[in-house]
């Protein structure tokens, strides 16, 4: 095997267990391989190692990666920031978008949707943390935001995301994740829709995530090492 098909097939075990421990069952959390920065034959091989789910955060970069890979079996995330004007890549290239944060994004995204005919799946991220470094709408704001994103007839929310303060331990994340879930159900429950995905945890955390509701988890560094 491979360092990559090694390091997947750990990293599935390790999501497998942490379903198993909190009461779930494991194919109730997905693995989004975190990609950015990794070269087309790297991808490559992580999708042929069982990779059934590619993230990746920058529009620019995963174009040639998707149109060279694209005829492989694997979904494709995007799961970076999103700026409006390429929005018009995006809903050609990903089968889900985490990182919806805004009425224009939502609105360019719906419009770019229907030039393709097509129903654009998506999450709203929120900022939980409150962290000016990082997108998301405030979560005073997120149902707002859903209510409005809800009448575009090319857009279908799924749930939510958020990214927690980077901490060393992992335990310190958990509020935030549990503060996801809580206003995912609060949100759920006034407007009568499934919200069905927490897109939570990445490597140093992801455990916790997972306890706390996560469907799926965006993991880089535990399958391809610390970025240089």
């Amino acid at each position: 095997m491979t360092d990559i098909q090694k390091n997947i097939a750990t990293v599935k075990g390790r999501i497998s267990k942490a379903a198993r421990d909190c009461g779930r069952e494991p194919a109730s959390v997905r693995l989004v391989t975190v990609t950015k920065t990794q070269t087309i034959d790297v991808v490559r091989a992580a999708i042929e190692a069982g990779t059934s789910i590619v993230g990746e955060n920058y529009i620019q970069e995963a174009r040639e990666k998707f149109d060279t890979l694209n005829g492989l079996q694997t979904r494709w995330h995007f799961i970076g920031h999103l700026q409006s004007n390429k929005a018009k890549y995006a809903v050609r290239m990903f089968d889900l978008i985490h990182t919806v944060d805004s009425p224009k994004l939502a609105a360019e995204l719906d419009k770019q949707s229907q030039k393709i005919g097509k129903i654009q799946d998506i999450l709203v991220q929120v900022n939980i943390s409150r962290e000016s470094s990082k997108s998301g709408i405030e979560e005073t704001r997120a149902l707002e935001l859903i209510k409005a994103i809800s009448r575009y007839p090319n857009l279908r929310i799924q749930g939510l995301m958020t990214m927690p303060p980077f901490f060393d331990a992992p335990e310190l994340a958990r509020p935030f994740f549990k503060a996801l879930r809580v206003l995912r159900d609060r949100i759920q429950a006034k407007l009568d829709a499934p919200l069905t995905e927490l897109s939570m945890g990445m490597t140093g955390d992801f455990e916790v995530a997972i306890e706390e509701g996560a469907t799926l988890v965006r993991i880089g560094t535990a399958i391809f090492g610390a970025r240089l």
